[in-house]
């Protein structure tokens, strides 16, 4: 679900992470996004000054309320939203407000959470898609992602538009695997999917985390986000509330109370 337009007010001081830590924590880090101020609208703000740091290897999850700019913050990282202030570097790089083609020739993925697969074109035509870069390396890539994606191969004629939901997701997470990218951003992965589908996508995303490959997660099911992550960032108004290892975010009062419900009881 894109991030509902909000107006600029921030978090009170004791809500704010302090930027000191970020800072010392996120020298050296493959991806960070540093005092991001972003939103659609002019003159109206979503982000009001987020913060992320990802490490090599990492899988990170962003978890908050409705219309806190979990989502904006993943398009503004991927170039399809506006920075007014604020950077995003990778690998040291300033890559703030480069466009998304720019984006994925530097390694980076992003899979949507709607409109994510060309329904007319079979699984394996929405596959080549993804190697529009590298064509010659189609066999290769399709050979390694299907090992991850074993179905897709099986049904690789079959048109992406007669897909279930949770089908469709799996091949708009391989289509962006097939670019071999170092970095890969997931936006709500799981949204509207039945909860065996959503135990799917969580098992794949950790999968293809444990082949090397960088993922920053937006997520609406926060306890299955947290317990997947090694660190996860809780947003609210725009801008980071908590952030901790995914274990110690499930087990803070604060988080439970606010963004996760009844998890202490689940």
């Amino acid at each position: 679900m894109t991030d509902a337009i909000e107006d600029d007010a921030a978090p009170t001081s004791n809500e704010i992470v302090d930027r000191t830590d970020h800072v010392a924590r996120a020298d050296g880090a493959v991806l960070r996004a540093d005092e991001v101020v972003a939103g659609y609208l002019p003159g109206v703000n979503i982000l009001n000054g987020a913060d992320l740091y990802v490490q090599d290897g990492e899988l990170v999850g962003i978890i908050g309320p409705n219309g806190a700019g979990k989502s904006t913050l993943l398009k503004a990282m991927f170039g399809l939203v506006n920075i007014r202030t604020g950077t995003v570097t990778l690998r040291g790089e300033n890559i703030t407000n480069l466009k998304a083609h720019a984006l994925v020739e530097r390694g980076i993925g992003f899979v949507p959470q709607t409109n994510n697969v060309f329904a007319a074109l079979t699984i394996e035509e929405n596959l080549q898609m993804g190697t529009f870069l590298k064509p010659k390396r189609f066999k290769e890539r399709f050979d390694f992602v299907t090992q991850l994606f074993p179905t897709l191969a099986e049904r690789r004629k079959q048109r992406a538009g007669l897909m279930s939901g949770g089908e469709r997701q799996m091949v708009a997470m391989a289509r962006a695997l097939m670019m071999e990218p170092t970095v890969l951003l997931l936006d709500e992965p799981s949204a509207g999917l039945s909860p065996a589908l959503q135990d799917e996508v969580f098992f794949r995303t950790k999968q293809i985390n444990s082949t090397g490959v960088t993922v920053v997660m937006v997520e609406q099911n926060a306890r299955r986000c947290l317990q997947i992550c090694d660190r996860g960032y809780v947003l609210d108004q725009g801008r980071n509330a908590y952030t901790a290892s995914g274990e110690d975010l499930i087990n803070d009062p604060r988080v439970i109370e606010l963004y996760l419900g009844t998890l202490a009881r689940a």
